[in-house]
């Protein structure tokens, strides 16, 4: 299990050749440049902070990659975003590549399926903390879906939009919103079965402080 910190690249690619944590992981286990992906069963993007999964065995690499395609691995996120919601509820809408953007995915009639629920963690003015779980793991799910619903991501600098000042904000909030600079988005919990013993794993980490510190000013400065 890997605790990722928003900022670190997964892979290797142009412009970040060295760096990544792939290429920290082979430092530490140099084994794992014979697993594809360099042991890497699933990744997050840059700027999203949290548990990820790597595997240092063929077996175990097998078993994981096997358990993401039949979903029976569960995960769950913490999420900041724009707006309110009445309750929880499920966006099931297909995403595929934008179709004027490079960068960017969208919810496009010829995508892949993709099924995001969500749960109310904590209501705020205008702004609300969710609990997402997916049932599928496409680009940008979470960021997409939510965005798609008027709901972006706080800090999203790919999908947010024009940055909004809730009515009546006071300094301290303006201040925190515009200084959050990556989207707020954490892998908080992650269950499979171990592919070994075939026994439950369910691991969780506590969301980053940058997180906690942008909730606690919400909780002060933008009350439900």
């Amino acid at each position: 299990m890997l605790n990722k910190p928003a900022g670190l690249v997964v892979h290797p690619a142009a412009g970040h050749a060295s760096g990544t944590l792939v290429n920290r992981l082979l430092a530490h286990a140099p084994e794992m440049a014979a697993l594809p992906r360099g042991g890497i069963v699933h990744r997050l993007d840059k700027d999203t902070s949290g548990i990820m999964l790597a595997a240092r065995s063929p077996l175990a690499h097998k078993s994981l990659v096997a358990q993401l395609a039949d979903r029976s691995v569960s995960r769950v996120y913490s999420a900041i975003c724009r707006g309110t919601f009445s309750g929880g509820g499920t966006i099931d809408a297909p995403i595929g590549r934008h179709p004027t953007s490079r960068i960017k995915m969208a919810v496009v009639p010829d995508g892949k399926p993709a099924l995001t629920h969500y749960r109310i963690a904590q209501r705020f003015g205008a702004h609300t903390h969710l609990s997402v779980s997916l049932e599928s793991g496409r680009t940008h799910q979470i960021r997409v879906h939510l965005a798609w619903r008027k709901h972006p991501l706080v800090g999203d600098p790919l999908y947010g939009g024009r940055a909004t000042r809730p009515a009546g904000a006071s300094d301290a909030l303006l201040q925190a919103l515009e200084g959050f600079s990556r989207q707020a988005l954490h892998a908080r919990e992650l269950a499979f079965q171990h592919p070994d013993s075939g026994a439950r794993v369910q691991l969780t980490t506590p969301i980053p402080d940058d997180m906690s510190a942008l909730l606690a000013c919400l909780e002060a400065e933008d009350p439900a």
